[in-house]
């Protein structure tokens, strides 16, 4: 029945139709490589079928940067309701398993156009590749100093390149340089503020402000083998495991808080969760197991 909103899938399977028994494959998994945008349509909405193929010609024109996937309301009405669809057309933009953006409405081509890009630059981008790739083996080996010199120059001579700014803070993270990571992120210019790359560094900062004040593993252990049912400390736990270096002990005690209480002090386990998501690497594997895990139990 989409046939007749918008053009057929393109070549390299960049726009598809799906239905919820696809849904982890075609949008949590895929958005693991390139952020999916999910157009939620009907065949008797009209603005559907203005906003269909003006969609389907932004994610054409980003050459692969983005993919989509568009979903019949009437005929998936149970991810429709998880996703909290009150109108159509919803589009939700999903990257690394979760979402990431999402409007209503039939919006004009130059809007949907800024949308798109927005998203495509989650995939990255090749200005200055090989000194990031450089400042980011520096850090990765520990040499803090001469990664921050390199991300420096490069935010020197590109302010708004999100993944040397990125870089930059995380740089001063893992040296200890919290608050110089803290007012870098919060200068950064407007144009990147939102980019994946400082989410990612807000969330290390996050991470590492816990750690400052993160209680006693053994002890934490010891009140939750009394009362497994007590999530404050299983919550506590969980940070003083990411605290000290055990990030899938920390993720496992997170899902299990999740799973017996989802909603318990306001959904905080799901947003922990986020936070250390954010702060992986999105290629780790162990980040990209987690991610699935809990897409699991969400859209159970």
């Amino acid at each position: 029945m989409l046939g007749n909103l918008g053009a057929a899938p393109k070549a390299g399977d960049l726009i598809k139709d799906t239905t919820e028994a696809d849904f982890m494959r075609d949008v949590i998994d895929a958005s693991q490589e390139v952020p999916v945008i999910v157009d939620f349509w009907a065949p008797w909405c009209g603005p559907c079928k203005t906003l269909g193929p003006a969609l389907e010609a932004a994610v054409t024109a980003a050459k692969g940067k983005v993919k989509m996937v568009k979903i019949n309301v009437d005929e998936n009405q149970a991810i429709a309701g998880q996703l909290r669809i009150q109108s159509i057309p919803t589009v939700y933009a999903f990257h690394q398993g979760r979402p990431v953006d999402a409007f209503q409405g039939a919006l004009p081509p130059s809007e949907l156009k800024v949308f798109v890009d927005k998203l495509s630059a989650l995939a990255g981008d090749g200005g200055l590749a090989e000194a990031l790739a450089e400042a980011e083996a520096m850090l990765e080996a520990g040499n803090t100093a001469d990664a921050i010199e390199v991300f420096a120059a490069i935010v020197g001579e590109e302010p708004e390149n999100a993944a040397a700014v990125g870089g930059l803070a995380r740089a001063h993270i893992a040296a200890g340089s919290l608050d110089q990571a803290e007012a870098l992120l919060a200068s950064a210019p407007a144009a990147i503020a939102k980019a994946h790359e400082l989410e990612a560094a807000r969330a290390q900062l996050a991470l590492a402000r816990q750690a400052q004040n993160a209680g006693p593993v053994d002890e934490l252990r010891a009140v939750l083998a009394a009362d497994p049912t007590d999530h404050q400390a299983r919550f506590d736990l969980a940070k003083a495991l990411h605290a000290k270096g055990d990030v899938a002990g920390a993720i496992d005690e997170l899902l299990e808080l999740f799973r017996r209480d989802r909603e318990w002090n306001d959904g905080a386990a799901k947003t922990q969760l986020f936070t250390i998501f954010d702060a992986l690497n999105p290629k780790d594997p162990l980040g990209q197991k987690s991610r699935r895990r809990l897409s699991s139990m969400i859209f159970a």
